[in-house]
């Protein structure tokens, strides 16, 4: 394409001037952004903040795609778009270098309130009440994450979503999600990062899906200091990828390559292929090839370490702005009319960089601002506490250590509050008790800025939903346990239009233990559908509808196959409410079932990984298919993220069928004492759970009196503490599961032992027992002495009452 055809594209319907204008206010927007990105680095290299990553060479590829982005879409992408934010007006100058400070006020830095780096960028996507905003009055941005390629599965989720609203006519109200589907998901990677798993896993899904997407590439040639000839297969994804080029009436994807310094092309190419994705829900990938990184790749290394000198000279010449700046001056020799003169855009560039000093200065100023006036209430505290102290030398000199300190931050402060109030810990005073105060008042407010919003704060958390039991009839009908899901499933999609489900085996046969059985025939494809064997993009489909305001049930067919999922499950969706400290969510139920499986890769239960790495997600662990149903029951009236781990061999169980389907709700933090005893406290869940029921028969048979406890949540773990209750009945406890020995077990009795102080009421060692350190081997044997049997839970509670009582349980062995 010629520059003369490109600039006739970006000139369509408008006039000269406006044209001139548009290109004058590009002009500005890039200068501004290159300012941002070269001062930002020298306030981390003068120790102002602690890390930089930035977004400089990309301006003119932001900046057209800026154009095509309208309100209501999404962006789901690389820690490098500064520009394209600010080309949006979601990013000032000021919200940029209070991120770089980590400024905590959500007034300063809207995105995360300093709890991600800079380079991280999100739009609010709800009220301070917790209610969602109008989406489709806003431009949006999901909040970004470092793990490189992590932002993949979450845009094919973000672009389905658009599907399910356009092709459900019970969906059409929802205007406040969507305008009928017309919404574009915009992704963003760095071309190294096309190396990972979950992109190219994504690229498929979404050319299956059909889903409008638009994924670009910024190409710079490297992967930090690694060269692409050795990151892609012909050192370019766009030519491997030419299988996935739609063809006629077949899916798949359209591709365009382009420069990132050609200004006119990239304009030309970003509005047709944003208008082909809009339009048809094509999925489209747009390789911007020769894109420059002025200043390497991060404050923490240069790059002229690893380019060569021509390297970096062509990267001089071919740099975005240079040849913009140039392109605006040759405009006016090949056109009629000129844009701009030489002197009129170096007026620019000196105006950028006067506005970004101001503008950060600012910012640095209202940084500091809070943090004086903690240093002048701290000063006020100390010099009245060195006067009433016998200690005032000592404090004197801790005070003069502090005022040493250049611009010190909170975490000084309270460093020295801290020890002035040990030194004085022997004395009595009014000043002392104010510093304690004060101190404590620091820490709550510390937990607020740096704390808050694991979960939902709001009154769509979890742990507000009213619980309520099922109900039965005089002679309840006996069912196997997934009839119980079956017609619970069946009400929420007759209830709630945005509730859709997906995984493997899902739809046409229902899943593989038929707990979906007749939803995709009486529900439809778009609600109920089957997925490819792709763990990740299932689990990240479900965090990109559920911030398009649906309702996903994500299945994972098995708990092993959850492993797939972890890392986004850690990365992403646990913190999505932490890191934008509110601003957005992800109210994703992630269903899988396992326990008493048998066989190295489907038995594992891998409780501990699960709980240690997705804190801000809760972990539902129901006995049987009535518990589980009242989890989904609870959780849909809720907004927050969960797992719900089925009984694997609880779906052909028998149990009665409630005649309240769909009311009943299980409580979430909340134990239930299922059998009374005085002589020992068994603590389980799931499966498990089960074999300890069948073991205290047994146990009474042989005069011990078994209190069973079923947890029911892992997260949450017994909120009310009503396991040590039982503990100072019968002074002895049990915690039983199939996870490693060092696992749940060990949590569990955590939780119990220091947080509830169970340890006060022990009369024996508090025990576990689990699962050997290995999986299972193949076959029932193996099950048998690899993971806690009937005849282990018994003896092993047998040898604490022999232990207490050795006359009346002779040893066994």
């Amino acid at each position: 394409m010629s520059v003369k055809e490109a600039v006739k594209n970006t000139q369509t319907s408008i006039s000269f001037e406006d044209f001139k204008n548009q290109v004058i206010e590009d002009f500005k927007i890039a200068n501004i952004s290159r300012e941002a990105s070269l001062l930002g680095r020298k306030e981390v290299l003068t120790g102002k903040a602690k890390f930089g990553i930035f977004g400089d060479g990309k301006e003119l590829a932001q900046i057209a795609l800026a154009k095509q982005f309208k309100l209501g879409d999404h962006r789901s992408g690389y820690y490098r778009d500064q520009t394209w934010m600010m080309a949006l007006g979601e990013l000032n100058v000021q919200q940029y270098f209070a991120a770089l400070y980590a400024h905590t006020d959500l007034e300063h830095e809207p995105t995360s309130a300093g709890r991600q780096m800079g380079g991280h960028y999100a739009t609010r996507y709800l009220h301070p009440d917790g209610s969602w905003k109008t989406l489709t009055e806003q431009y949006n941005s999901t909040a970004d994450i470092s793990p490189t390629g992590s932002q993949m599965p979450r845009l094919l989720g973000l672009a389905q979503a658009s599907k399910v609203f356009r092709n459900n006519p019970e969906l059409k109200s929802y205007t406040q999600f969507s305008n009928n589907g017309n919404e574009v998901a915009f992704g963003s990677i760095g071309d190294a990062s096309t190396s990972e798993g979950m992109f190219f896993e994504t690229i498929n899904a979404a050319g299956v899906l059909q889903a409008p997407l638009v994924m670009s590439v910024w190409d710079d040639g490297f992967g930090i200091s690694v060269p692409k000839k050795y990151q892609t297969t012909k050192e370019s994804i766009s030519e491997i990828l030419k299988g996935f080029q739609k063809e006629g009436d077949s899916n798949g994807y359209e591709i365009f390559k382009v420069k990132g310094w050609d200004y006119p092309a990239l304009c030309a190419t970003y509005e047709k292929a944003v208008k082909i994705s809009r339009e048809t829900h094509t999925p489209v990938l747009i390789h911007v090839e020769e894109v420059t990184q002025p200043q390497g790749h991060s404050t923490s290394g240069s790059h002229e370490r690893y380019k060569t000198k021509e390297q970096l000279e062509w990267a001089k010449e071919f740099d975005c702005i240079n040849q913009f700046k140039q392109w605006i001056l040759n405009y006016g020799a090949e056109n009629a009319k000129a844009i701009a003169t030489e002197e009129e855009l170096e007026a620019i560039e000196q105006d950028a960089k006067k506005f970004v000093r101001e503008e950060k200065s600012k910012a640095w100023k209202a940084f500091l601002d809070p943090i004086k006036q903690d240093i002048s209430e701290l000063n006020t505290h100390l010099t009245n506490l060195a006067n009433a102290s016998a200690n005032k030398v000592f404090i004197e000199k801790l005070m003069a250590d502090f005022s040493s300190k250049i611009e010190p931050l909170r975490r000084e402060i309270l460093e020295t509050a801290r020890k002035a109030l040990r030194i004085v810990r022997n004395e009595n005073s009014p000043a002392k008790t104010e510093l304690s105060q004060w101190i404590t008042k620091q820490i709550e407010l510390n937990y607020e800025r740096y704390s808050s919003y694991l979960h939902d704060e709001t009154g769509y958390s979890a742990l507000n939903v009213t619980p309520v039991a099922p109900t039965y009839t005089n002679d309840p009908e006996m069912v196997d346990g997934r009839i119980v899901l079956n017609k619970t499933f069946d009400h929420l999609f007759a209830t709630n239009p945005l509730f859709l489900t997906f995984g493997e085996d899902t739809g046409k046969i229902g899943g593989v233990n038929q707990s979906m059985e007749g939803m995709q025939e009486k529900y439809g494809d778009l609600r109920v559908s089957d997925t490819g064997i792709r763990e990740a993009t299932i689990l990240g489909q479900g965090i990109g509808l559920a911030m398009r305001g649906l309702r996903p049930i994500a299945e994972i067919q098995y708990l092993d196959y959850l492993l797939y999922c972890l890392q986004l499950m850690s990365d992403d969706l646990a913190t999505v409410q932490y890191r934008t400290k509110g601003g957005q969510r992800a109210p994703l139920i992630i269903r899988t079932r396992g326990h008493r499986l048998e066989g190295v890769w489907h038995s594992g239960s891998p409780m501990a990984g699960i709980l240690n790495l997705v804190r801000g997600v809760y972990v539902c662990v129901p006995r049987n298919m009535t518990k589980a149903a009242g989890f989904y029951n609870t959780l849909m009236a809720a907004q927050e993220p969960a797992l719900v781990v089925e009984c694997l061999n609880g779906y052909r169980s028998k149990e009665p069928l409630p005649n309240n389907i769909g009311a009943f709700r299980t409580p979430l933090g909340e134990i239930e004492v299922v059998q009374q005893g005085t002589d020992v406290t068994i603590v389980s869940y799931g499966s498990t759970f089960n074999l300890c029921v069948q073991t205290a028969k047994q146990l009474a048979e042989a005069g011990i009196s078994a209190e069973l406890i079923d947890v029911q949540t892992l997260l949450p773990f017994d909120l009310n503490h009503d396991i040590v209750k039982s503990l100072q009945k019968t002074n002895k406890i049990l915690f039983v599961d199939e996870d490693v020995p060092g696992g749940a077990t060990a949590y569990m009795m955590q939780k119990v032992m220091e947080e509830q102080n169970g340890y006060k009421y022990l009369d024996s060692q508090p025990r576990t027992l689990t699962a050997k350190a290995h999986r299972p081997p193949y076959g029932s044997d193996g099950d048998y002495f690899s993971k806690p049997s009937i005849d282990d839970i018994f003896e092993t509670v047998y040898d604490m009452m022999q232990e207490y009582r050795p006359k009346d349980f002779p040893k066994l062995y």
